[in-house]
Protein backbone atom coordinates (compact mmCIF):
# COMPACT_ATOMS: atom_id res chain seq x y z
CA UNK A 1 0.00 0.00 0.00
CA UNK A 2 1.05 3.33 -0.76
CA UNK A 3 0.98 5.99 1.75
CA UNK A 4 -0.65 9.17 0.76
CA UNK A 5 1.64 11.96 0.93
CA UNK A 6 0.30 14.97 2.63
CA UNK A 7 1.03 18.43 1.38
CA UNK A 8 3.35 20.48 3.41
CA UNK A 9 1.55 22.63 5.98
CA UNK A 10 2.63 25.88 4.30
CA UNK A 11 0.99 24.82 1.06
CA UNK A 12 -2.24 23.88 2.81
CA UNK A 13 -2.35 27.27 4.52
CA UNK A 14 -1.63 29.03 1.22
CA UNK A 15 -4.40 27.13 -0.56
CA UNK A 16 -6.89 27.88 2.20
CA UNK A 17 -5.83 31.57 2.24
CA UNK A 18 -6.27 31.74 -1.54
CA UNK A 19 -9.73 30.24 -1.23
CA UNK A 20 -10.70 32.75 1.49
CA UNK A 21 -9.35 35.65 -0.59
CA UNK A 22 -11.19 34.40 -3.61
CA UNK A 23 -14.44 34.16 -1.65
CA UNK A 24 -13.94 37.69 -0.27
CA UNK A 25 -13.37 39.04 -3.79
CA UNK A 26 -16.47 37.25 -5.04
CA UNK A 27 -18.53 38.64 -2.15
CA UNK A 28 -17.16 42.14 -2.75
CA UNK A 29 -17.99 41.87 -6.44
CA UNK A 30 -21.52 40.70 -5.64
CA UNK A 31 -21.92 43.46 -3.07
CA UNK A 32 -20.71 46.00 -5.60
CA UNK A 33 -23.31 44.77 -8.06
CA UNK A 34 -26.08 44.91 -5.38
CA UNK A 35 -25.01 48.16 -3.73
CA UNK A 36 -25.55 51.22 -5.97
CA UNK A 37 -22.71 53.60 -6.53
CA UNK A 38 -22.52 56.96 -4.81
CA UNK A 39 -23.48 58.69 -8.06
CA UNK A 40 -26.60 56.56 -8.35
CA UNK A 41 -27.47 57.25 -4.71
CA UNK A 42 -27.00 61.00 -5.28
CA UNK A 43 -29.20 60.95 -8.40
CA UNK A 44 -31.91 59.05 -6.51
CA UNK A 45 -31.75 61.50 -3.61
CA UNK A 46 -31.93 64.48 -6.00
CA UNK A 47 -34.97 62.98 -7.74
CA UNK A 48 -36.66 62.38 -4.41
CA UNK A 49 -35.84 65.95 -3.30
CA UNK A 50 -37.27 67.32 -6.56
CA UNK A 51 -40.46 65.28 -6.04
CA UNK A 52 -40.83 66.59 -2.48
CA UNK A 53 -40.16 70.17 -3.61
CA UNK A 54 -42.77 69.84 -6.36
CA UNK A 55 -45.30 68.41 -3.89
CA UNK A 56 -44.53 71.26 -1.46
CA UNK A 57 -45.03 73.87 -4.20
CA UNK A 58 -48.36 72.30 -5.17
CA UNK A 59 -49.50 72.19 -1.54
CA UNK A 60 -48.44 75.81 -1.05
CA UNK A 61 -50.35 76.88 -4.18
CA UNK A 62 -53.44 74.95 -3.07
CA UNK A 63 -53.27 76.55 0.38
CA UNK A 64 -52.98 79.98 -1.20
CA UNK A 65 -56.00 79.25 -3.43
CA UNK A 66 -58.06 78.10 -0.44
CA UNK A 67 -57.09 81.22 1.52
CA UNK A 68 -58.01 83.47 -1.42
CA UNK A 69 -61.36 81.71 -1.92
CA UNK A 70 -62.13 82.01 1.79
CA UNK A 71 -61.38 85.74 1.69
CA UNK A 72 -63.67 86.14 -1.31
CA UNK A 73 -66.43 84.21 0.49
CA UNK A 74 -66.08 86.39 3.59
CA UNK A 75 -66.16 89.54 1.46
CA UNK A 76 -69.32 88.32 -0.30
CA UNK A 77 -70.89 87.40 3.05
CA UNK A 78 -70.22 90.91 4.37
CA UNK A 79 -71.48 92.52 1.18
CA UNK A 80 -74.71 90.51 0.94
CA UNK A 81 -75.34 89.75 4.63
CA UNK A 82 -78.56 91.77 4.79
CA UNK A 83 -79.89 90.62 1.42
CA UNK A 84 -82.65 88.46 2.95
CA UNK A 85 -83.66 91.17 5.42
CA UNK A 86 -83.63 93.83 2.69
CA UNK A 87 -85.94 91.64 0.60
CA UNK A 88 -88.37 91.44 3.51
CA UNK A 89 -88.32 95.24 3.94
CA UNK A 90 -89.28 95.81 0.30
CA UNK A 91 -92.85 94.69 1.07
CA UNK A 92 -92.99 97.17 3.95
CA UNK A 93 -91.80 100.00 1.68
CA UNK A 94 -94.33 99.03 -0.98
CA UNK A 95 -97.14 99.18 1.59
CA UNK A 96 -96.06 102.62 2.82
CA UNK A 97 -95.87 103.95 -0.76
CA UNK A 98 -99.31 102.53 -1.56
CA UNK A 99 -100.75 104.22 1.53
CA UNK A 100 -99.32 107.58 0.49
CA UNK A 101 -100.47 107.19 -3.13
CA UNK A 102 -104.11 106.61 -2.20
CA UNK A 103 -106.22 109.77 -2.37
CA UNK A 104 -109.14 110.60 -0.08
CA UNK A 105 -108.29 108.25 2.79
CA UNK A 106 -110.11 108.36 6.05
CA UNK A 107 -108.33 108.14 9.36
CA UNK A 108 -109.67 104.61 9.84
CA UNK A 109 -108.39 103.30 6.49
CA UNK A 110 -105.02 104.99 7.04
CA UNK A 111 -104.79 103.43 10.51
CA UNK A 112 -105.67 99.98 9.15
CA UNK A 113 -102.96 100.36 6.47
CA UNK A 114 -100.36 101.42 9.04
CA UNK A 115 -101.27 98.46 11.29
CA UNK A 116 -100.91 96.08 8.33
CA UNK A 117 -97.55 97.62 7.47
CA UNK A 118 -96.40 97.25 11.09
CA UNK A 119 -97.36 93.55 10.96
CA UNK A 120 -95.26 93.15 7.81
CA UNK A 121 -92.32 94.85 9.51
CA UNK A 122 -92.70 92.69 12.64
CA UNK A 123 -92.78 89.56 10.46
CA UNK A 124 -89.58 90.70 8.69
CA UNK A 125 -87.92 91.25 12.08
CA UNK A 126 -89.01 87.82 13.27
CA UNK A 127 -87.65 86.08 10.16
CA UNK A 128 -84.34 87.85 10.67
CA UNK A 129 -84.15 87.00 14.41
CA UNK A 130 -84.53 90.64 15.51
CA UNK A 131 -86.17 90.61 18.93
CA UNK A 132 -87.91 93.54 20.59
CA UNK A 133 -86.81 94.53 24.10
CA UNK A 134 -89.72 95.98 26.07
CA UNK A 135 -88.62 95.68 29.73
CA UNK A 136 -91.59 97.35 31.48
CA UNK A 137 -91.74 96.05 35.08
CA UNK A 138 -88.44 94.14 34.81
CA UNK A 139 -85.27 94.71 36.81
CA UNK A 140 -82.92 97.24 35.21
CA UNK A 141 -80.14 95.54 33.21
CA UNK A 142 -77.41 97.92 32.01
CA UNK A 143 -76.52 95.45 29.23
CA UNK A 144 -80.00 95.71 27.71
CA UNK A 145 -81.35 99.02 28.99
CA UNK A 146 -80.24 102.63 29.10
CA UNK A 147 -81.64 104.59 32.04
CA UNK A 148 -82.67 108.13 31.16
CA UNK A 149 -83.98 109.07 34.58
CA UNK A 150 -84.74 107.76 38.06
CA UNK A 151 -88.18 108.52 39.43
CA UNK A 152 -90.06 107.99 42.68
CA UNK A 153 -92.38 105.03 42.22
CA UNK A 154 -94.33 102.44 44.17
CA UNK A 155 -92.27 99.68 42.56
CA UNK A 156 -89.13 98.05 43.93
CA UNK A 157 -85.87 99.99 43.46
CA UNK A 158 -84.08 99.54 40.10
CA UNK A 159 -87.26 98.36 38.37
CA UNK A 160 -88.15 99.74 34.95
CA UNK A 161 -91.10 102.11 35.44
CA UNK A 162 -91.61 103.23 31.83
CA UNK A 163 -90.12 102.51 28.41
CA UNK A 164 -89.47 105.62 26.33
CA UNK A 165 -88.07 103.69 23.37
CA UNK A 166 -88.02 99.93 22.85
CA UNK A 167 -84.70 98.21 22.36
CA UNK A 168 -83.79 95.53 19.84
CA UNK A 169 -81.45 92.53 19.82
CA UNK A 170 -80.18 90.45 16.92
CA UNK A 171 -79.32 86.88 17.91
CA UNK A 172 -78.76 87.83 21.56
CA UNK A 173 -76.62 90.84 20.57
CA UNK A 174 -78.02 94.25 21.47
CA UNK A 175 -78.63 96.43 18.43
CA UNK A 176 -80.11 99.24 20.49
CA UNK A 177 -80.74 99.31 24.25
CA UNK A 178 -84.21 100.21 25.50
CA UNK A 179 -84.46 103.79 26.84
CA UNK A 180 -86.13 103.55 30.24
CA UNK A 181 -86.91 105.33 33.49
CA UNK A 182 -86.07 103.45 36.65
CA UNK A 183 -87.61 103.48 40.14
CA UNK A 184 -85.52 105.15 42.87
CA UNK A 185 -84.86 103.37 46.11
CA UNK A 186 -87.13 104.61 48.89
CA UNK A 187 -85.54 106.20 51.82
Amino acid sequence: MQEEQSAPPELEEKTSADATASETQTQAAEAAEVMPSLEELLKAAELKAAEHYDAWLRAKAETENIRRRAQEDVAKAHKFAIEKFAGELLAVKDSLEAALATEGQTVDTLRAGVELTLKQLSAAFEKSAIVEINPLGEKFDPHKHQAIAMVDADQEANTVVSVLQKGYALNERILRPALVTVAKSKG
